[in-house]
């Protein structure tokens, strides 16, 4: 059965496509609550697939939710972000970090993965004739990225769509604390042991402790004059819109009663990703980030996460924080190739036209600010 390639709303009705036997398709049925308990039910979530992170960085009307069911159970899901051109036909359907495959306490299941590769394609390129370009959640060589690159075999694989490969150390979590530790950098080991003779005091998820964050990171950001390239704001109104058990985990790091240093990190799933850090230059002397993540490994690892993500990384445009990551000896890897699927190429080139002249007109209105 094919769905119909007429030109719904941006938010249609939910549908009941197959896409294989015994596997259907449900679109745009789903309630934000209804979303944040699917997602709990994977192994591949991260915080790009939560509903909050979606309605902030994308505007809730913009979204698009994708369920894959076989019989009754619910086996994938998909949230995608949504573009169009005025009230054209044109457009594009962006999936980051998805789609979430991999059930909790199960194997992750080929024909899963195969079915919500013809789902997506049926749903955003057949029936709304958008072009559809995906990210996923793959590192190069992992058992998860070769499924993936063999269910999307179908699809154009593009490197760098929007943006350059991401690349980060990812750190398994599975060996001792013991283990963990000796094989640290000999150099960020000794920094380490510095930072615990500091007497320093670490607050973990305590109802101030984004507050206290923010407040340092937006000193840190006016002392060094530097653009950061995420918004702080945001992260504040994403994590009052997650539901309690998917907040982002905020570590502070004291002396006395002065923060020295934070940071935060995702925990879904089977992975934690450090999304931000903050540290005063009395925190740079304590050695405090070291203590930090030192502290996060072990939170994590008593929450049965296996993988931390440190995020990414580029010896060349910063070496300094390169060169911090890499001393936790974690695995350098990088993310597998986009996947992109279209039957209207010239309403994608449109989007993006206008989506470039957008960002170069934000970018020079910056830039035009002063410094404080």
């Amino acid at each position: 059965m094919r769905a119909s390639c007429s030109f719904p709303e941006s938010r249609p009705s939910a549908g009941d496509v197959r896409v294989r036997p015994d596997y259907h398709i449900h679109v745009d049925n789903v309630s934000a609550s209804e979303w944040s308990t699917l997602l709990d039910a994977f192994t591949d979530a991260n915080i790009y697939q939560t509903w909050a992170y979606g309605a902030v960085q994308w505007q809730e009307k913009s979204l698009s939710h994708l369920i894959l069911k076989r019989g009754d159970e619910v086996v994938a899901i998909a949230q995608l972000r949504i573009v169009r051109l005025g009230n054209l036909p044109l457009g594009i359907a962006y999936l980051r970090w998805g789609p979430l495959c991999h059930r909790k306490g199960a194997e992750l299941d080929a024909k899963a993965v195969h079915s919500m590769a013809n789902g997506l394609r049926e749903e955003y390129v057949v029936r709304r004739r958008l072009h559809l370009e995906i990210i996923p959640n793959a590192f190069l060589g992992s058992f998860r990225a070769g499924l993936l690159e063999d269910g999307f075999r179908g699809f154009q694989r593009v490197t760098g769509i929007n943006t350059e490969k991401y690349r980060t150390f990812v750190l398994d979590l599975s060996s001792s604390i013991e283990d963990l530790r000796k094989q640290f950098d000999p150099k960020w080991r000794n920094k380490l042991n510095g930072a615990e003779r500091n007497g320093l005091r670490i607050a973990q998820d305590t109802p101030e402790a984004f507050s206290v964050f923010r407040k340092m990171y937006d000193e840190m950001q006016k002392r060094k004059r530097f653009r950061a390239n995420v918004s702080i704001e945001d992260f504040g109104r994403i994590q009052a819109k997650l539901p309690s058990n998917q907040r982002m985990k905020v570590s502070i790091c004291f002396k006395g009663d002065e923060p020295m240093a934070g940071i935060v990190c995702s925990a879904l799933g089977d992975s934690a990703i450090y999304l931000l850090g903050a540290t005063s230059d009395a925190g740079l002397k304590m050695k405090g980030a070291y203590l930090l993540h030192w502290e996060m490994i072990q939170t994590l690892r008593e929450k049965g996460v296996r993988y931390y993500d440190l995020g990414g990384i580029d010896p060349i445009k910063n070496l300094g924080v390169f060169s911090f990551k890499r001393g936790l000896s974690g695995s350098d890897v990088r993310q597998i190739d986009s996947f992109v699927a279209c039957e209207n190429g010239l309403g994608a080139a449109l989007v993006k036209a206008r989506q470039f002249v957008r960002y170069r007109a934000s970018t020079y209105l910056t830039a035009k600010r002063p410094q404080i």
